[in-house]
Parts: C-alpha cells; sequence; structure tokens
C-alpha cells in the first residue's frame, strides 16, 4: 500500500512540475553546442539528481510502485519527470497499471508513441494539481466542487457513500510525499475534448 501510496505522489510531482516548467528558458552557448548534448537533453533536470536523504517526492513514490509502471512509462515518454519533482506542493491521482489496462485495446501503446507526445502530456496533467489535501479533506471541501488542473482543465470531486471520486475515478489509496500527496486512483481521467 505504501509503495502505491508513494508512486501516486511522484507522478503528480512530476505533472505538477511539467506544468509549471511548461515556458521555462534554456541558456545554450552556441558555440558549445553539438549534436550529442542535443540528444542528452532528457537526462538532464532536477528529476535526475540523485538525492536519499529527503522525503520521496511524487515521482519517486511512483518510480518505487510495481502497481505504477505503466504510469511511469507514460511521464518518461511525455518527458515530464522534472516537472513533479518541484517543490509543489502537488496533487498527484495515479491510475494503476490496472486502470491503463482497462483502457481500449491498443491506446496506450499509441499515447506512448513519439508524435502523441503533446497528447500523452496534456492526459498527464489532467492527472495533476496543486495543493496537498488529504483524502478527508477533499471529501469535507471540495465535495460537488471542480479542481483546476495542471492541463487547465477542471474535474468534479463526488462524494459516494464512503468513497471519493475525482473526475470518475475512485481514490483508493493515497501516500504522502515529499513534495504533496499521490492519491491513487482506479482509472484514467481522460480530459474532455477541447473546443
Amino acid at each position: 500500500m505504501k509503495t502505491i501510496l508513494r508512486s501516486v505522489f511522484v507522478l503528480t510531482f512530476v505533472l505538477l512540475i511539467a506544468s509549471c516548467n511548461s515556458g521555462e528558458k534554456k541558456d545554450v552557448n552556441t558555440n558549445d553546442v553539438t549534436t550529442e548534448n542535443n540528444s542528452n537533453t532528457k537526462d538532464k533536470g532536477q528529476a535526475f539528481i540523485a538525492d536519499d536523504g529527503s522525503a520521496p517526492n511524487v515521482l519517486q513514490i511512483a518510480i518505487g510502485s510495481p502497481d505504477h509502471t505503466t504510469l511511469v512509462a507514460a511521464v518518461q515518454a511525455a518527458d515530464l519527470e522534472n516537472a513533479l519533482v518541484n517543490a509543489g506542493p502537488l496533487m498527484v491521482f495515479a491510475p494503476t497499471n490496472d486502470a491503463f489496462a482497462a483502457l481500449p485495446e491498443g491506446t496506450v501503446e499509441t499515447l506512448l508513441k513519439p508524435e502523441n507526445k503533446n497528447t500523452l502530456a496534456d492526459i498527464l496533467k489532467y492527472h495533476v494539481t496543486p495543493g496537498n489535501y488529504s483524502k478527508e479533506f477533499l471529501m469535507k471541501a471540495f465535495n460537488g466542487k471542480e479542481l483546476g488542473q495542471a492541463n487547465n482543465q477542471y474535474v468534479l470531486v463526488e462524494v459516494k457513500g464512503d468513497d471519493l471520486y475525482v473526475g470518475g475515478a475512485k481514490v483508493i489509496a493515497s501516500v504522502k510525499a515529499g513534495n504533496g500527496i499521490v492519491h491513487v486512483i482506479d482509472k484514467v481521467m481522460l480530459p474532455p475534448t477541447k473546443e
């Protein structure tokens, strides 16, 4: 259970950072630019710094969870690792591997293709919102309200009996992270089509 929660936290953090860094400027010294440097920029940034002393961030939680390998692969394919390790606070709603498996056949494979990177990033950002609210707090303070997500869209928070649903997905576990909280959910939330 702790592993799932850690994975959820990591995902939230990555998504938040990605939304915050979308306009990030990069300093480039044109005298030092080489083809090799350009091909290795993916593995640079805060997400790739070893840190065994701090509380795990949302990305580290997701990476450590065997139930979130598909989510981690999606975050990596969308180059959102650095977004999930920022200071936050971030709430990540982390779908399990079973949630991804429930999508129509071929959906995940299609989204992981390089040409679909922007669509994948939009879906992942739809699972992240600023904040650090427990399941109990969300149930009390946000029932019937919407949360603003990192992709500039909204998800409805609903309480049904003793259960919390966000964007139609049931929160099945929560894990605190160093930069927020990961809420494990039982389905992938797909953002409404933008007009």
